[in-house]
């Protein structure tokens, strides 16, 4: 990917000026991890934050209009500058920005870039600089918790949380004569043909990224990598993975997965063609309904758990997070706005956009805001990470490419495992 290039143009740079001497954001991390930011200080002064909330889903304007000015209310004396950066733009930006040590003072990630940003060392490890760390992580999902994860710290706090399951279509199910939607990995090999007579997909996954793919992975106890995240060889390549990649591989060749898995543009949209009934399954986040809703008032959508295997049904943990950059001037009040984004009065507030709360005892609070929430919320009891790592972004793009030649079948599934494996371990050793 594009924004790959220009993270390993902006690692050498910093790791350079590190080794140098001379102050860089890489030297830096040393300082705030000994630096303490302990809640409940006077703060004043201003901070900005870096965000890709949603214009469209009223999430900027939750947050400029009520969860910005109940801080400052709080703390009188504060100001917080919002800066809203495109999603497709925001993680280019941060890491030139870090290059040229013009961060802000708190950022929105995602979850995937945090491993890297720590790695340029332009972030305040958390875990060390907030004596309430213990008090506050607790309070969140663990497998949110651990997308901050990067050599024995934590470098920012789950802001807010998602998780696919299973959508799908009852009426295109029981016109197939499918009595409920796939539970099972042999349920969906069982419901593919009957499917696929009527010229109706068994399952519409949108890609073969990590995002995509490692569920079937996970739940059929095949691992993506070893814990220490050091090598895929003998996990990625593995007998438990192949399978499950395999499955997908059969689902395609059966004209039971559409060409969407291959990125093919001019493919049906996952939603829509679920809505239109061309699709009979799509896995997807709590974003889809409330377009759906909109554009097709007349189609009830349902949810059920991701396909279970051998290990059951696990899905992808996504969602961003908070985190403090080293270069701010007012990390005091950087932390207490980080705190103040996690508390329950902010998460319901975001909540009321369609933004998952990460603290675990809003779970029924949740579902019972908006009903559709109940399914994600309990997927996330089982949902997983995706390898926190600073390579993720060139490693998910080798993921992606290797599954898809399997898919294709210009490759077998070992082989395009294997091969992957080759490509990914390099990385993972320079990590």
């Amino acid at each position: 990917m594009k924004r790959t290039r220009a993270l390993t143009v902006v690692t050498a740079l910093m790791l350079g000026a590190a080794g140098c001497g001379t102050g860089g954001a890489g030297g830096g991390a040393s300082k705030d991890a000994a630096e303490k930011l302990p809640p409940g200080e006077k703060v004043s002064g201003e901070i900005t934050f870096w965000h890709a909330y949603g214009a469209d889903g009223n999430e900027v304007k939750q947050l400029e209009k009520k969860v910005i000015p109940a801080f400052e209310k709080e703390h009188p004396g504060t100001k917080v500058k919002p800066v809203t950066i495109q999603y497709d733009k925001l993680h280019q930006k941060l890491v030139t920005s870090a290059a040229g040590q013009s961060l802000p003072d708190v950022v929105r990630s995602d979850v995937v870039w945090v491993p890297e940003l720590a790695e340029l060392g332009v972030l305040v490890p958390l875990s060390d600089a907030l004596p309430d760390f213990r008090k506050l992580s607790d309070q969140v999902y663990e497998a949110a918790l651990e997308t901050n994860a990067h050599k024995g710290k934590h470098y920012g706090l789950p802001l807010d949380t998602n998780t696919k399951v299973m959508l799908y279509n009852e009426q295109a199910l029981e016109k197939a004569g499918v009595k409920s939607p796939p539970r099972t990995f042999d349920d969906l090999r069982a419901a593919a043909p009957k499917l696929a007579a009527r010229k109706t997909f068994a399952l519409a996954e949108a890609d073969a990224a990590g995002w995509n793919v490692l569920p079937y992975i996970w739940s059929n106890g095949g691992e993506m990598m070893n814990k220490a995240k050091t090598k895929t060889d003998g996990h990625l390549n593995g007998k438990k993975s192949v399978e499950a990649v395999q499955l997908l591989v059969d689902l395609y060749k059966d004209k039971a997965l559409p060409k969407l898995v291959l990125g093919k543009g001019g493919a049906l949209p996952a939603p829509e063609g679920l809505a239109k009934g061309k699709y009979a399954t799509t896995p997807d986040g709590p974003w889809t309904y409330p377009p759906i809703e909109k554009q097709y008032p007349d189609f009830e959508m349902k949810a059920a758990p991701m396909p279970s295997s051998d290990a059951g049904s696990i899905s992808v943990v996504g969602g961003e997070n908070v985190v403090v950059t080293s270069s701010s001037k007012n990390k005091k009040l950087a932390a207490e706005f980080t705190r103040f984004l996690v508390s329950p009065k902010a998460q319901m507030m975001m909540a009321e956009t369609g933004q998952l709360s990460v603290l675990k005892s809003l779970s029924d609070d949740m579902a019972e805001l908006k009903p559709y929430y109940g399914p994600y919320m309990k997927q996330l009891k089982t949902a997983r990470p995706r390898p926190a790592t600073p390579s993720w972004t060139k490693i998910d793009d080798i993921l992606r490419k290797q599954v898809q030649l399997a898919v294709r079948g210009d490759v077998p599934v070992q082989k395009a495992l294997d091969d992957a494996v080759e490509k990914i371990d390099p990385l993972l050793a320079r990590d």
